[in-house]
């Protein structure tokens, strides 16, 4: 028997590797079902995953989509502090299913709720196995003002690392490289959302933008992406797009 939602998270995730996606879609769903009686954003999550589930089995994924975008209107409601990036993800989902006007007026609605962005510079968190690229993002992360920046060279050290950051109080940024010698970045970032939805995540791969494990990574709510090679002024646009997006 399972014992804890992360176990049964962890084990939808493999029955979707697997290609086993009907015991996926039942799994996510069920987790989807307990978080969205706790009001906890993670059933949006959860109902995503469902949904890919079902696309992977040819069927129309549109449901669980359209019940997540319902879901975080509701919580858009019930939580100030997060409407803002409730009525986003909420957008999000209703662009999925091609409702471009409704998720447009949505949008228009959650900027009614922008939260100024603070000047101050957060921790980052480097995961890459490279010393050399670590070296290159560290020394461009100074030039653009940052001192408090902490690295990891593998999956495992990463969760533990970033997941003691999350315990302590702080809200790192996460700069991870999706190739890593014992879990794949998306392993890794599904593994950081799940605890904590709203956590910022910078992709850095030599994959195009439209890999589909990129692809994927993204849908589970990194917030920007970086291609290797890149210059410094490309990762300070993609820390300026990922300050910009958060809900403070």
């Amino acid at each position: 028997m399972l014992n804890s939602e992360l176990e049964k998270f962890h084990l939808a995730c493999t029955y979707l590797r697997n290609d086993q996606n009907i015991a996926a879609h039942n799994l996510f769903m069920s987790l989807a079902q307990k978080e969205m009686k706790n009001q906890n954003f993670k059933a949006g999550l959860y109902l995503i995953l469902a949904s890919e589930c079902k696309a992977k089995q040819g069927k129309d994924p549109k449901d669980e989509i359209l019940e997540a975008a319902k879901f975080y209107l509701k919580l858009a409601k019930k939580d100030p502090l997060a409407t803002n990036y409730a009525y986003r993800c909420a957008a999000k989902c209703l662009l999925r299913v091609g409702q471009y006007e409704e998720a447009m007026k949505i949008f228009e609605e959650a900027k009614k709720y922008v939260h100024t962005p603070s000047e101050e510079k957060r921790t980052i968190v480097v995961v890459d196995d490279s010393p050399a690229i670590i070296i290159r993002i560290k020394s461009f992360l100074m030039q653009l003002g940052y001192d408090d920046i902490q690295t990891a060279s593998n999956g495992k050290e990463a969760l533990k690392e970033i997941t003691s950051l999350i315990k302590s109080g702080k809200n790192p940024i996460v700069l991870l490289d999706m190739d890593l010698p014992d879990l794949t970045g998306d392993v890794v970032a599904s593994a950081l959302l799940e605890s904590k939805p709203d956590l910022s995540i910078i992709l850095i791969t030599a994959d195009e933008k439209t890999a589909p494990r990129v692809r994927k990574t993204i849908g589970l709510g990194s917030t920007a992406f970086v291609q290797k090679p890149f210059s410094i002024n490309e990762l300070k646009n993609a820390l300026d797009t990922t300050k910009l997006s958060e809900v403070r």
